[in-house]
């Protein structure tokens, strides 16, 4: 538990920053345990064990479990636009950009293999449990995909890749690279499973990448004493 100089603790501003502080490190500790067992297995008992705290010490910081528990979600989210995000934005617009936030995203899934993406696990826990919990997971994964569709609608504007695409067939197939990084690596251990995701990853964008129109050949003239001569 985190612990200020006593002299600090009588002043109004420093008891507020020492519940912050508290209150950060309590869900910095329920972000790793719900990546590790699922926001479901995320328990006060469990939190408070880890933390040195009595339940009603956590509780303090959060008004029930849920609470907790999105307020988990919305770290996770924040963190994943802080390391995939916002760093993309510094790319130029169009395929750049896209492929910045690709191989980051990437990134961030091989450091979550040992523990967990709180957007799979999640998808798999609150896929028919309607309440809170899944309205937050939702609205924060279709805002990455609105991310997506908006930078691929840039690299069409760049001119960098065809307007006849199918913005969320790319989407999509994005997600599943993803996807299947994830249940490789994760559940199979199968070595090289990031390579074959940027590979994939490459392959994809070459099929929707605008092809360069054939130059036109000057056209040849033909004259009598030209054709007499070929003959």
């Amino acid at each position: 538990m985190i612990a200020l100089p006593s002299h600090l603790l009588d002043h109004p501003k420093q008891l507020m920053r020492k519940g912050e502080l508290t209150r950060a490190a309590i869900l910095d500790v329920a972000l790793e345990l719900s990546s590790r067992d699922g926001l479901e297995g995320l328990t006060i008992g469990v939190l408070a064990e880890k933390m040195k705290m009595s339940k009603s010490g956590v509780f303090a910081h959060f008004g029930s479990r849920e609470d907790l528990q999105i307020e988990v979600v919305r770290l996770y989210h924040q963190r994943f636009e802080q390391e995939v995000f916002y760093p993309s934005l510094a790319e130029a617009r169009g395929l750049p950009r896209l492929e910045s936030m690709f191989t980051r995203w990437v990134k961030l899934v091989t450091v979550e293999i040992a523990l967990g993406c709180i957007y799979i696990s999640g998808a798999v826990e609150y896929d028919d449990r309607p309440g809170e919990i899944r309205d937050q997971l939702v609205a924060m994964v279709q805002a990455w995909r609105t991310a997506l569709h908006r930078c691929i609608q840039q690299a069409i504007d760049t001119g960098e890749v065809s307007r006849d695409i199918d913005i969320g067939q790319l989407v999509y197939e994005l997600y599943g690279l993803i996807l299947s990084l994830h249940h490789d690596a994760r559940f199979l251990k199968i070595p090289g499973s990031v390579d074959r995701a940027q590979a994939g990853f490459n392959r994809l964008i070459a099929s929707y990448r605008t092809q360069p129109k054939p130059s036109k050949q000057p056209a040849v003239i033909v004259t009598p004493t030209a054709a007499r001569a070929a003959i």
